[in-house]
């Protein structure tokens, strides 16, 4: 009996040790079969030779499908350049009417006291008049022009601020005159209060103009071999604002102390709102584009506290633009700043939210640098039918483009193409950028 008891326990023993043994066993992991990821329109970018040492970016969108069919590394940032425009213009589609609001103004008695609101387009050398300066000119009493609303810096963040005379770097003020350029040529300077403020500074091969930073005097090296127009952008200030729209309007401007102007006044509009895109986009003119953010952050600015770019860039981050999948690091209007950091795949976002506030075609597409025809792009993409609509970016090392495709199918697609920290030329990513879309829009 004992006997059978020792056999017993001893056969339960066994059992269990070897069943804790096969619990202890580590099991296998039932992994489905592993299938490479192959996209084409993908492959395009992530295999090109040329992109091999870039930071490389790209997401390509079917409108049709609402589906994204390529992305590769579409969730990465990358330094935008000129992209930030398309946030720029979204922000104006969002806040701003169809016509551009150039003044704010009220009247005491025979006196006319306005301030200005952002509008770059007064006496732009490359833009139509408009009635404010007849407004101002037909006025039979007291000029006052308020000088003290922007309360913002000359330069955005992040700018090269040793590109102050540079025609692409403009200063930001509230009334901007003249593109707040002087433009010089062979024969003429504009405008003319500046023409005895050109001096020679010495002799170069090249020809150049300059300018102090901090006054007016403008510098010329070396001698123009040919017919020539250049802009040097001039150091603006409330006392130049007034002494130039005193010698246009032929009247006295006179300066108002730093006061509570309050919430009660009339608005005056000059130019219908697309000028302004247009010439933005297509031109990728920066100094609209810091205005237009400008006048964005005014119009949220009603009872006249004051305003600069950040309330703006701040409200439609907040509070239009949450939906985006990343969040955008935005920080001025133009890209000039190498602050700004946004993904392609918020960019797609971004196009698609334009789209809808612009759902006309002929519209959206017009506003837009147009493929072999308009813009920065004009002298790319050639084809009988137009089908790049985009938006560039250019720093140096850096090269983005963002828009829409039409493909040979009659499709429409969303993409975004961004590089940064390339080595190379920038005319040899710009090609390798055309070869990808082109093969997309032959065989999408």
């Amino acid at each position: 009996m004992l006997r059978h008891l020792q056999t017993y326990l001893f056969t339960f023993y066994c059992c269990l040790l070897f069943s804790s043994c096969a619990t202890s066993q580590p099991k296998k992991k039932q992994t489905p079969p592993q299938v490479a990821e192959t996209n084409k329109w993908r492959d395009l970018v992530a295999n090109s030779a040329i992109f091999r040492q870039n930071h490389t970016g790209f997401a390509l969108y079917d409108i049709e499908q609402q589906t994204l069919v390529a992305e590769y590394q579409a969730d990465r940032y990358f330094t935008p350049a000129s992209n930030t425009k398309l946030f720029t213009f979204y922000a104006g589609l969002s806040l701003l009417g169809d016509s551009i609001p150039a003044l704010r103004y009220v009247t005491k008695g025979d006196s006319l006291i306005f301030w200005g609101i952002g509008d770059p387009s007064l006496l732009h050398p490359d833009m139509p008049s408009s009635k404010v300066l007849d407004f101002l000119k037909n006025w039979h009493g007291k000029l006052f022009f308020y000088p003290h609303n922007y309360t913002g810096k000359r330069f955005g963040a992040g700018w090269t601020w040793g590109d102050y005379d540079e025609y692409y770097q403009c200063e930001i003020s509230a009334l901007p005159l003249y593109g707040n350029i002087v433009r010089f040529t062979n024969h003429t300077v504009s405008p003319r209060v500046f023409k005895d403020s050109l001096r020679t500074a010495g002799w170069t091969e090249k020809f150049n103009l300059s300018r102090d930073e901090f006054n007016n005097r403008f510098f010329s090296t070396g001698w123009p071999s040919g017919s020539f127009t250049e802009d040097v952008p001039y150091r603006t200030s409330p006392l130049m604002a007034a002494q130039l729209l005193a010698d246009t309007l032929k009247k006295e401007i006179h300066l108002l102390p730093k006061t509570s102007l309050g919430g009660h006044y009339s608005t005056l509009y000059s130019l219908p709102i697309d000028t302004l895109y247009r010439r933005m986009l297509q031109v990728s003119d920066n100094m609209f584009a810091e205005q237009i953010m400008l006048m964005c952050a005014a119009k949220l600015d009603s009872n006249n506290l004051g305003f600069e770019t950040k309330q703006s860039i701040d409200f439609v981050k907040t509070q239009l633009l949450t939906d985006l999948p990343d969040e955008p690091i935005w920080e001025d209007g133009s890209g000039l700043s190498r602050y700004n950091l946004f993904t392609p795949r918020s960019i797609i976002k971004l196009l698609q939210k334009i789209q809808t506030k612009v759902p006309d075609q002929e519209r959206l597409f017009g506003l837009l640098p147009i493929g072999g025809k308009a813009g920065t792009i004009k002298n790319q993409y050639k084809s009988r039918e137009p089908f790049i609509f985009a938006k560039t970016g250019s720093l140096s090392n850096v090269y983005s483009l963002s828009g829409f495709l039409k493909t040979k199918k009659g499709k429409v697609l969303i993409f975004s193409l961004m590089n940064n920290n390339f080595i190379q030329k920038t005319a040899e990513i710009r090609k390798e950028v055309e070869r990808i879309l082109t093969e997309i829009h032959d065989k999408y």
